[in-house]
């Protein structure tokens, strides 16, 4: 007897639930939509207030639904929904974009820097870390996708339904939506309730495609635009005969690294001490800005603009200069019979780029012969390369003068281990640098705090580490130059930091520094507020034509020039 009771019960039960589920549907349905719509691409701007507006595309979806017929109804929702759910997409990588790059997604150029972030994660946190943050990636888009389709749909339906309540509805928003629009009504600054953000956001992408196009025509004239072309190997480079010049890039050294008061003064004392010690060495130096074309990272781009003298702040210009003729700083030094070398130790695979920049030597992370720990993002420690550059080429100094491009990366991100120097005479195969590692391994809890910290120490270490090899290997034949490729990623510098990044010559023969005065750089090895500022393509032609066949003392040339300005 008792079972009947309890079994109508049990239906009843699930009678009532149902609409209750329903309504929970809906409700997500509306949130995800909603949120879709109004959600920024930017975590900056990720907060409550950007969510309490009227959409105009919403708006606008739900009008035209509603006027449809039945048959073309379900199609437009669908189409509707999935290209809200690729519009969630394209505003989330947005947001990691500007997190690393300090910009949005380029849909045209950037396909290939995602190979990159798997290489990264998989050097940072581990390969099954990384295939499991893809497989999550993938599964993310899929979601959207199919959540967002199935959420319109959903919608769809409920204002059909309700057709009469939801055309007054429209109206009223709509009217809403323009007194909002033509007097700026907004809930907080910088966030108007009439919101038409996701217009805006696939114009802006849209217009970048359209810019890629005109920029690749633009690139193409300047390219074809070189003073140097077929300037003859006897009047390069004249002034610098018989010197060892070595351009050294110092990975993230930003203008942050010795102007952030939570850097500056840790970072200032290193490159005040350095100066001094140098000086007691007999070495001179002199250092201002130069603004890099990338944030971040993107250090190929900067590397390219300063040995290219144009400015390659995207992944086609670099493309198109890869497969020019165009003279580059290296190329000069090789014209002029210098010998030239690369030493890239983040360099793990074959290396196509190698074939543009025609180094005669080039050592990478494969014939370095390194056979310490792995410390730090790329693995081998800056003063390991050196040491390694230094006892690879002596064996060669019987050979013409030398250039080389070195490429320092124990500051790069996610500055997880902090080398220490040791005794030259002690590196060896690498493995006295074991013991000195200091650092957090963990990458993924550090807070901003840390991240900084452990920034400001790699860069720490690669200065000294720096310093300490001219001390150490120094003579009157060096001729060092060393520079920041760019800032780091906002993360340490906060959102709109500059692009600018220090740079520096350093020599012991003073007639090097003298070709150099008209420059007006500042002396010593950190470069202060108002030192001179240029934009990074500038630098070689400047350099090519003050070290050149004597002529009349150059001016430092004009901000319309090269975008020289005193300060950030």
């Amino acid at each position: 007897m008792s079972d009947g009771p309890a079994a109508g019960d049990s239906a009843g039960d699930r009678r009532a639930v149902r609409p209750v589920g329903a309504w929970m549907t809906t409700a997500l349905a509306c949130v995800l939509v909603l949120s879709a719509l109004s959600a920024p691409n930017r975590f900056s701007r990720l907060t409550p207030a950007e969510f309490v507006q009227i959409p105009l595309e919403g708006l606008l979806a739900v009008a035209l639904v509603v006027v449809l017929p039945a048959k073309a109804r379900r199609m437009v929702a669908a189409v509707v929904g999935l290209t809200l759910g690729l519009l969630t997409i394209l505003k989330i990588v947005d947001m990691g974009f500007f997190a690393v790059f300090d910009r949005p997604f380029d849909p045209s150029l950037d396909w290939s820097l995602f190979d990159d972030a798997v290489g990264f994660l998989t050097d940072s946190v581990g390969r099954v870390a990384a295939v499991g943050s893809v497989v999550a990636a993938a599964v993310l888009v899929a979601g959207l996708l199919i959540f967002t389709t199935l959420s319109v749909l959903r919608l769809t339906r409920l204002v059909v339904r309700h057709n009469t309540v939801t055309t007054r509805a429209i109206a009223a928003l709509g009217v809403a939506w323009i007194a909002c629009a033509a007097f700026g009504v907004r809930v907080v600054p910088d966030v108007p309730v009439a919101d038409g953000s996701a217009i805006a956001l696939v114009h802006d992408h849209a217009r970048q495609l359209r810019a890629g196009r005109q920029d690749r025509k633009t690139f193409k004239a300047e390219l074809a635009a070189d003073q140097f072309r077929n300037t003859p190997g006897e009047d390069l480079l004249t002034s610098l005969r018989g010197k060892k010049v070595i351009l050294a890039f110092v990975e993230s050294y930003g203008r942050d690294a010795v102007e952030d008061p939570e850097f500056a003064p840790q970072v200032g004392a290193v490159l005040d001490a350095g100066n001094r010690r140098l000086r007691a060495a007999g070495f001179a130096s002199r250092s201002a800005f130069l603004t890099s074309p990338t944030t971040g990272g993107g250090s190929w781009l900067a590397h390219a603009t300063l040995l290219s003298g144009l400015w390659i702040d995207n992944e086609q210009r670099h493309r198109d200069l890869l497969a020019s003729d165009r003279l580059t700083l290296n190329g000069a030094f090789r014209r002029a019979n210098w010998q030239t070398v690369g030493v890239m130790p983040a360099v793990t695979r074959a290396w196509p780029e190698g074939a543009f920049y025609g180094y005669d030597r080039f050592y990478d992370a494969r014939n370095l012969g390194y056979a310490g720990p792995k410390i730090g993002y790329i693995g081998i420690p800056d003063q390991y390369t050196l040491s390694a550059f230094d006892r690879l080429e002596q064996a060669k100094s019987g050979r013409a003068p030398l250039m080389a491009e070195i490429v320092l990366v124990s500051s790069h991100s996610p500055w997880a281990a902090v080398p220490r120097l040791v005794d030259w005479a002690d590196i060896g195969d690498g493995s006295a640098v074991t013991a000195a590692a200091t650092g957090d391994p963990d990458v993924v809890r550090r807070d901003t705090t840390r991240v900084r910290a452990d920034y400001r120490r790699t860069i720490e270490y690669a200065l000294n580490t720096l310093i300490s090899y001219v001390e150490t290997y120094g003579n009157d034949e060096l001729v060092l130059v060393f520079l920041g490729d760019h800032q780091p990623a906002p993360i340490v510098t906060g959102a709109g930091a500059s692009r600018d990044v220090p740079i520096t010559i350093v020599a012991r023969d003073h007639t090097v520094l003298e070709r150099i005065s008209g420059w007006g750089w500042q002396d010593g090895l950190k470069p202060g507020a108002q030192a001179p500022v240029w934009r990074m393509d500038t630098f070689r032609d400047r350099f090519l034509t003050t070290f050149g066949p004597d002529l009349p003392a150059p001016r430092p040339p004009s901000s319309a020039q090269t975008g020289v300005r005193s300060s950030d």
